[in-house]
C-alpha cells in the first residue's frame, strides 16, 4: 500500500522487449540504493516489482495489462516518474489509501498558475496551479469533489468535477517536486480512484438489488 506522498522522481533509461513482457530500466539515485530485488515500489502510480537493483538504477517488467491500463508503455526515454515505496506498518497515513492498481490514464487538459503570467510580480516557483484531467468513462463515477484522486501517483483532491473532468489545486511543492512540471497539455495521465469510494459505491449498488427478481424468462424456465 502506498499513500500517495512522492519521494523522488526517476528518469525512464529505456524499455526493452522480453518476450511477453517489456522491461523498464530507470535511474533513481538514492531510493535505488535502498530497493532488494523482488520489493515493491509505486511508479508514477502503478505497483511493479523491483528487479537488479543497484545504486543508481532499477529494472522492472511491464505484464500486458500494465501496458493496456497505464501509460508507462508509451513512455520516452527521458520522461520523468514520480517514485514512492510502500508504506510501513504503523507509519502515518500522510495522504491516503493508494494501492498502485491504476483504473486507467486520463488527458492533462489545462496546467495553468493561479496568478496570471502577465502580472510583473509572476513567480514561477511559488505560485499555485490548476491542473485539469479528463478522465475516462470507466472512472467517472468515483469522482467526487473533495474527495481524493491519485494521479500519477500523487494523492491529491478533486476541487470539482464537471461530469467529464476533474480540477485540483496543485501547490509549488507538488508542482515542482513531482513530475508535473514536465508534462504538456495532451500528455497521458495514470489515474487510480480512491478505493474507499469504489468499496462505498459497490456496497451502495448492493443494498439497492432485490435478492430475488421475478421475470418473465424465469417464470418460462420453471414452467410457468
Amino acid at each position: 500500500m502506498f499513500t500517495g506522498i512522492i519521494e523522488q522522481t526517476g528518469t525512464l533509461i529505456g524499455l526493452v522487449d522480453r518476450g511477453g513482457v517489456r522491461r523498464v530500466t530507470i535511474e533513481a539515485p538514492g531510493i535505488a540504493a535502498r530497493l532488494r530485488e523482488g520489493d515493491s515500489l509505486g511508479v508514477s502510480g502503478v505497483c511493479l516489482t523491483t528487479l537488479e537493483p543497484d545504486p543508481i538504477y532499477f529494472h522492472a517488467d511491464l505484464a500486458q495489462e500494465t501496458l493496456n491500463r497505464t501509460s508507462l508503455g508509451t513512455l520516452q526515454p527521458g520522461a520523468r516518474l514520480n517514485l514512492e515505496l510502500p508504506t510501513a506498518a504503523g507509519s502515518p497515513l500522510g495522504g491516503h489509501i493508494v494501492q498502485g492498481h491504476v483504473d486507467g490514464t486520463g488527458v492533462m487538459t489545462a496546467l495553468d498558475p493561479v496568478i496570471p503570467e502577465t502580472r510583473p510580480d509572476f513567480d514561477r516557483q511559488t505560485t499555485d496551479w490548476t491542473l485539469k484531467v479528463r478522465v475516462p468513462e470507466n472512472v467517472r463515477q468515483w469522482m467526487v469533489p473533495k474527495g481524493s484522486v491519485a494521479v500519477e501517483g500523487i494523492s491529491l483532491t478533486i476541487a470539482d468535477f464537471d461530469g467529464e473532468a476533474i480540477s485540483i489545486a496543485i501547490l509549488p511543492l507538488t508542482y515542482w517536486r513531482t513530475n508535473l512540471h514536465t508534462l504538456s497539455v495532451g500528455a497521458l495521465v495514470n489515474i487510480e480512484a480512491d478505493v474507499l469510494v469504489k468499496l462505498a459505491a459497490m456496497q451502495m449498488q448492493s443494498a439497492k438489488k432485490p435478492e430475488f427478481e421475478l421475470t418473465a424468462s424465469w417464470l418460462v424456465a420453471n414452467g410457468f
